[in-house]
């Protein structure tokens, strides 16, 4: 049934994207969809790029296996998106047009500042890719039943041309229709599930949770803080470290941020980021119920043994909802969990290469000083999409056996660390020059890539990507409480260096466009 649901919804969206997509050579239309979007579908399109399937997983598996300290990193997911609405989400939609390139060059033109742009959105999301097209092989063994490692690489090379298709052919209003679809089918699922597992305990979540400190190996100490990183050197200083990072750096990921370019007005771009808001709080609580909910009906261990690192907790939790006398209804039921996740898989990855292939044409290819048309330049957004996820697909296929778990945590450090310092400056900052830009992306990326390399995610545990080697000499889990600071400091000290006179011209430009970026009080121009 989930082969058949799986075929299914793939094609429906093909041809949707089809359907949907760019006519002719209208660049708007294929980088924006024409702001076409109301504000509850731009909103629902929104929250459904900001849940990938990594997201899910990975975030399901921490509330499984470590209790309060899952519970606190999903409420620091629903806070990044906060704050992004609160921020930067007006801003983002006054300076940009395209894509981050826009935004960084609006008050400082030039050719270096698009391509370090461009790099820095690459160079962000191209792990968060990777890690959900070479897990794709081992989720739908899992769901599907089969072992076999060809058949794992076959499922990542065939869900990897279906992204480049959407991607390709549905542009904006194509990839938008697919996140609308997959959090309408995430969060519906997602709520029966929470439903019915909240019955087995009479609607309590005081039952559930202590239920789930019985079963989850660790007794009392899975409802308190700490058991995530307990066995580093500063569990208390790793979790705020971790937290700074998933706050700063969601909210900053390129395929998110070019939502905001969909929006027509700041008004439709409150309206949008309230229901994304409220979309994503939402399924941050039932992801936690669902994921506390397997750890109190099947325990530590069972989920352990599926994966050790407790990724597939979500969908055992929702297969345990349904009891030991699986009715057909409930066979299907599981079966739209399943599809859901798929989808998500699909929808997720196709927005980033979207993003990618957007930067790549727009800020590198076209931005030579050369007149480019429009159908050049969708030709090379199309291409660089088919580029992108062909590299993708090959770099799947080579690190599928490894465990690619930190790279989720690399793209949140690199937002965080290069990618948020460089958009709070460039959009508040007068005196802010290119020289501190450059610093802040390059710098700021370089720093968190060296830092990453010695964290206990790569080497010196044994759920690493390296578990037989260990060069593990940073302190922490992740970079962020490191790499944040001196992405921020980075970009004062270029600013600082760039001598009094360029701040003062940095400062006049800024001025001309303030009222602009601020308040959008002059329309958008190319």
């Amino acid at each position: 049934m989930s082969l058949v649901a799986f075929t299914t919804i793939a094609t429906i969206i093909l041809l949707l994207c089809v359907m949907t997509g760019p006519d002719g050579d209208d660049l708007d239309e294929f980088y924006t969809g024409y702001g076409s979007l109301s504000p509850m579908r731009n909103g629902l399109a929104i929250a459904g790029d900001y849940i990938s399937a990594a997201t899910v997983l990975s975030t399901g598996g921490v509330i499984a296996l470590d209790g309060y300290d899952g519970v606190v990193l999903a409420l620091s997911i629903a806070l990044s998106l906060m704050l992004l609405m609160f921020l930067l989400a007006e801003p983002l939609r006054n300076a940009g047009r395209f894509t981050m390139g826009d935004v960084l060059a609006r008050r400082m033109p030039g050719r270096k500042v698009r391509i370090a742009a461009c790099l820095a959105t690459i160079t962000a999301l191209l792990p968060m890719m990777l890690i959900q097209l070479a897990g794709t092989g081992d989720l739908l063994a899992f769901i599907l039943g089969f072992s076999s490692d060809s058949l794992k690489t076959g499922c990542i090379i065939g869900i990897g041309a279906l992204m480049i298709s959407y991607a390709t052919i549905g542009g904006m209003k194509g990839t938008a229709l697919i996140q609308v679809l997959k959090i309408v089918m995430l969060f519906g699922s997602g709520a029966v599930v929470a439903a019915l597992i909240l019955r087995q305990f009479d609607w309590d979540l005081g039952k559930l949770f202590s239920a789930a400190a019985a079963h989850s190996g660790v007794g009392s100490a899975f409802l308190h803080s700490g058991l995530e990183f307990a066995g580093g050197p500063s569990p208390r200083i790793d979790m705020i470290s971790s937290e700074l990072t998933v706050v700063l750096g969601g909210a900053c990921l390129p395929h998110v941020t070019m939502r905001m370019y969909t929006a027509n007005s700041a008004r439709q771009v409150r309206r949008s980021m309230s229901w994304a808001v409220s979309c994503v709080a939402l399924f941050m609580l039932i992801c936690t119920v669902v994921s506390i909910g397997a750890t109190a009906l099947i325990g530590r261990e069972t989920i352990t043994s599926a994966d050790p690192t407790g990724r597939t907790a979500y969908l055992l939790g929702s297969r345990a909802a349904f009891g030991a006398n699986v009715a057909a209804s409930e066979t299907f039921l599981f079966t739209m969990v399943t599809t859901a996740l798929f989808l998500t898989l699909l929808a997720s990855v196709a927005s980033m290469i979207l993003a990618c292939a957007n930067t790549l044409a727009h800020d590198l290819l076209v931005q030579r000083g050369k007149e480019t048309t429009p159908r050049r330049e969708m030709t090379l957004a199309r291409l660089s999409a088919l580029v992108v996820g062909a590299l993708t697909i090959l770099l799947a296929t080579l690190a599928q056996h490894h465990n690619l778990q930190p790279l989720a945590l690399l793209s949140a450090s690199l937002g965080a660390s290069a990618l948020a310092p460089a958009l709070v400056y460039s959009l508040f900052w007068r005196r802010y020059t290119r020289m501190g830009l450059l610093w802040t992306l390059i710098g700021g990326t370089l720093v968190t890539l060296v830092l990453m390399t010695g964290t206990n995610l790569v080497s010196g545990s044994p759920f690493s990507a390296f578990p037989h080697s260990d060069f593990n000499w940073f302190p922490f889990t992740t970079t962020g409480l490191v790499s944040i600071p001196v992405g921020f400091a980075l970009g004062w000290t270029g600013t600082k260096i760039s001598g009094r006179r360029k701040a003062e011209e940095q400062r006049r430009q800024y001025e001309a466009v303030e009222a602009w970026i601020l308040a959008g009080a002059v329309r958008r121009g190319n």
